[in-house]
């Protein structure tokens, strides 16, 4: 039996992704990575197609960056493939010790993203790991808050990107996303 390739892994991971119409509000059709996170294939597959991007991409990073929270699903997985080290961004008050912030825009409002600032070295490399792109603002925020501390962005990762909310044209540096609707 043959390798499966990275084409039908993807495939089989996108198939699983779950679609939810008119969430979490009316006229929203909600693409939910948890329908693939339960299915112990799409899982390995997932896993495998993110670690390969990394070793190809961006084989320079020395920490991966995980965004509060479905960010956390991936980052300590993909350090663990990679021999690297991983941290958390998180939202505001959820980090003990000396921690730096950003606060961005939504749609609904704005938020407050915080890292701690002994968590990335200043000249370290980053991938900045998530598992949507839509509007960008999320990232736009990580990828200060690595700045801020000295730490260098080599990409942001994301598992899907909703292409029509232009999110990637506000990122000023390598993004790439395994699945685009």
């Amino acid at each position: 039996m043959s390798p499966i390739s990275a084409e039908d892994k993807l495939d089989y991971v996108k198939s699983k992704i779950g679609e939810y119409k008119n969430f979490p509000k009316e006229g929203i059709l909600f693409r939910d990575i948890f329908g693939a996170l339960t299915d112990a294939k799409a899982c390995v597959y997932l896993r495998d197609l993110l670690v390969e991007h990394i070793r190809q991409s961006a084989p320079e990073a020395e920490i991966i960056v995980g965004l509060d929270s479905r960010g956390f699903l991936f980052n300590l997985l993909l350090a663990t493939e990679l021999g690297l080290g991983c941290a958390p961004i998180r939202k505001k008050g959820k980090l003990a010790g000396e921690v730096v912030s950003v606060e961005y825009k939504l749609e609904y409002g704005s938020d407050t993203f915080e890292l701690q600032r002994s968590a990335i070295q200043p000249g370290q490399k980053v991938v900045i790991v998530d598992d949507l792109l839509a509007t960008g603002g999320s990232l736009v925020a990580a990828s200060e808050l690595v700045r801020k501390v000295g730490g260098v962005v080599v990409e942001s990762l994301v598992v899907m990107e909703l292409v029509g909310l232009e999110g990637r044209k506000r990122l000023d540096g390598k993004v790439h996303s395994l699945i685009k609707y």
